[in-house]
């Protein structure tokens, strides 16, 4: 069938791509961009580092001005949808509108877990996931003097960085035993643990939430689960995050941790298509295991990838995963997926946090975690995309060097 019109549900990373590389692409027919926050669609990743510091400004965020809209006749409509019409392939808003489509793509994302216990509804207690959050968050943390920080995960530890940075005594209460244990190994864990420490930052590992207490509707203290009592004039929260299936749900579509879509990332459905942090698909570096990632590259990625198809250019999604997170003075940088990893080969100077770990299921390298070595994290996602394979044995030689394995494999 011949496609007319896209509608895309969502302006995060994925939705925005899948409108820019449709024009690319050279996609001709209406192009509409569902976004539910005022103002135009912007980068989140700054949110929880440069934006809260004020290194950057709001304009710096935008993927796009309001001319770029206009000049590839992209509609951007301030609207949610509340539901789908499969049958009749129509958005029904909840402006109570409708938009038609002959295809769809939900880009909906996720949102925060929510803290849930009580007294989260408390002053002072936030997640970070909108723009509305940095803002109040810049302003709160510059004032607060004790601060407690649920969840040891990238979000939680780049707040906690700057909260240090500006002076605060903070708490990072975790009920894993190791920070970022979830994305990385147990050496890039210790590496980040013992940075924070110097810089002021408290961990508690094993360690949960009960309760928060107030006065006057603002949050004064964090009851831990092992009965103690910490001041906090300010809670910030990221215990993860829920994937907004809701709407695919109502339309009958299938979920699994996610959208379900197959390899080209489409559903059930030919004429809608899913991506991002709302899609589960089967990952070829996890065996083909349906998956749902949660990063900017993997949403731009999936973005070219479904306008490409709809141009009549269909092809599987096999993209390698990486991703990063800053946090004071440090810059991790992961390729690939370390899931299952039982060896790890570790390059570089550790004492000077300016290090990389190799990580292998048996001996297939699956994963580089590149702290303040930019360069091996652009040798890495070369490696792992192509053959041949590099080994343990190479990579534990004492003179072993990243960029000069990756030429000389190409030679």
């Amino acid at each position: 069938m011949t496609i007319e019109s896209v509608v895309i549900v969502g302006a995060g990373h994925g939705g925005v791509q899948v409108a820019i590389s449709l024009r690319q692409e050279g996609f001709n027919g209406r192009i509409v961009l569902l976004n539910d926050e005022r103002g135009l669609p912007y980068q989140r990743p700054p949110l929880s580092k440069a934006y809260l510091l004020g290194k950057i400004g709001e304009t710096a965020m935008l993927f796009r001005p309001q001319s770029f809209y206009d000049e590839q006749r992209i509609e951007h409509l301030h609207d949610r949808a509340s539901h789908i019409d499969r049958r009749n392939q129509r958005v029904m808003l909840v402006s109570g509108g409708a938009i038609d489509y002959d295809h769809l793509v939900i880009a909906t994302g996720a949102r925060n877990r929510p803290l849930g216990v009580p007294g989260a509804e408390l002053g002072g207690v936030y997640g970070i996931k909108t723009k509305a959050d940095a803002d109040a968050l810049s302003i709160r943390v510059k004032q607060a003097r004790d601060v407690v920080v649920v969840g040891a995960g990238f979000i939680g530890l780049e707040f906690a960085a700057v909260a240090a940075a500006e002076g605060a005594n903070v708490e990072v209460l975790e009920l894993g035993d190791r920070p970022m244990a979830r994305a990385v190994s147990s050496q890039m864990s210790a590496l980040f643990a013992d940075a924070h420490r110097s810089w002021g930052v408290s961990f508690n590992f094993g360690t949960g939430i009960v309760a928060l207490e107030g006065e006057d509707g603002a949050v004064q203290r964090v009851i831990t689960s092992d009965g103690r009592r910490l001041l906090a004039d300010l809670v910030v929260y990221g215990i993860g995050v829920v994937p907004n299936v809701e709407l695919a749900q109502e339309a009958g579509l299938d979920t699994e941790n996610g959208v379900r879509v197959n390899a080209e990332l489409l559903t059930a459905d030919p004429s809608i298509s899913a991506l991002g942090d709302v899609a589960a698909f089967p990952c070829v570096q996890n065996g083909g295991a349906l998956t749902r990632l949660e990063s900017v590259q993997n949403a731009v990625d999936q973005g070219k990838t479904i306008a490409a198809r709809l141009v009549g250019k269909p092809a599987p999604y096999a993209a390698l995963p990486w991703f990063w997170t800053d946090q004071g003075n440090l810059k991790l940088q992961i390729a690939g997926l370390s899931v299952g990893a039982d060896h790890f080969v570790t390059l570089g100077d550790l004492p000077a946090r300016q290090t990389s770990v190799l990580c292998y299921r048996g001996d297939e390298l699956i994963a580089v975690e590149s702290c303040n070595r930019p360069g091996d994290h652009i040798y890495a996602r070369k490696i792992l995309a192509r053959p041949p394979a590099l080994t343990r044995a190479i990579a534990s030689a004492p003179d072993f060097d990243l960029k000069a394995w990756e030429a000389a494999s190409r030679a």
